[in-house]
C-alpha cells in the first residue's frame, strides 16, 4: 500500500502529508503523461543521464535546504537519519528511511516543481535505488554522507550542503551505475 500511494504521488495523483494523511489531488498532475512515456523508454543511457540530473538537483535541493530549511523539518530530518542508522542492518527499511530523509529535505526547499522533478526522477530509478544499496559497509558510507548534509543543512551553510550532497550523488550514481550493469 506504501509504495501504491508513494508512486500515486509522485504521478501527481494524491497529495502525501506527514502527519495529516493523504489526499487526492483535484487536478491530475501535468507530470503525469511526461513521466508515463519517460518509464516507458527508460534504458541504460536514460538512466546515466536521469541519474545526472537527479545529482544534480539533489544538489541544488540541499543549497536552497540549508537557506530555508524550518526547525520542525529539520527534526522530521533528524528522525529519518536516526532511522537509517537504526536499520543498518535491514536494509529495506534503511531505503526507505533513506528516500524520506531525500524526500524531507526536498520538501525543506519550498519549490514544488523541484519536488516533483526529484520524485519522478526517484521513481523511474526505483528499481536501481533499491538495489543501489545492497550491503551494510554501503549502508554506512550512505548514512555517513547523509549525516554531512543533514550537518551543514542544519547550520545554514548552502555551499557545504551542496558539497556534501555533490559527495553523496557522486557515491551514490556510481553504485547505481553498478547496480545498472547486466
Amino acid at each position: 500500500m506504501r509504495e501504491a500511494l508513494a508512486a500515486l504521488e509522485v504521478l501527481g495523483v494524491v497529495d502525501v502529508r506527514p502527519g495529516s494523511g493523504t489526499y487526492l489531488r483535484s487536478a491530475t498532475s501535468e507530470l503525469l503523461p511526461q513521466s508515463l512515456s519517460w518509464g516507458i523508454l527508460i534504458g541504460q543511457r536514460s538512466t546515466e543521464e536521469l541519474v545526472e540530473v537527479r545529482g544534480a538537483l539533489e544538489i541544488y535541493a540541499a543549497r536552497l535546504a540549508a537557506e530555508r530549511m524550518t526547525a520542525d523539518a529539520a527534526a522530521r530530518l533528524d528522525a529519518h537519519l536516526a532511522d537509517m542508522a537504526a536499520h543498518i542492518d535491514g536494509l529495506p527499511a534503511f531505503v526507505e528511511a533513506d528516500l524520506q530523509f531525500h524526500l524531507e529535505r526536498a520538501h525543506a526547499t519550498g519549490n514544488s516543481v523541484l519536488v516533483d522533478l526529484l520524485q519522478i526522477i526517484r521513481s523511474l530509478l526505483r528499481v536501481w535505488v533499491d538495489r543501489a544499496v545492497e550491503d551494510v559497509e554501503h549502508a554506512r558510507t550512505a548514512l555517513a554522507e547523509h549525516t554531512a548534509v543533514r550537518d551543514a543543512i542544519r547550520t545554514g551553510d548552502g555551499a557545504g550542503a551542496a558539497s556534501a550532497m555533490a559527495a553523496h550523488m557522486l557515491t551514490a550514481g556510481r553504485r547505481l551505475a553498478a547496480a545498472n550493469r547486466p
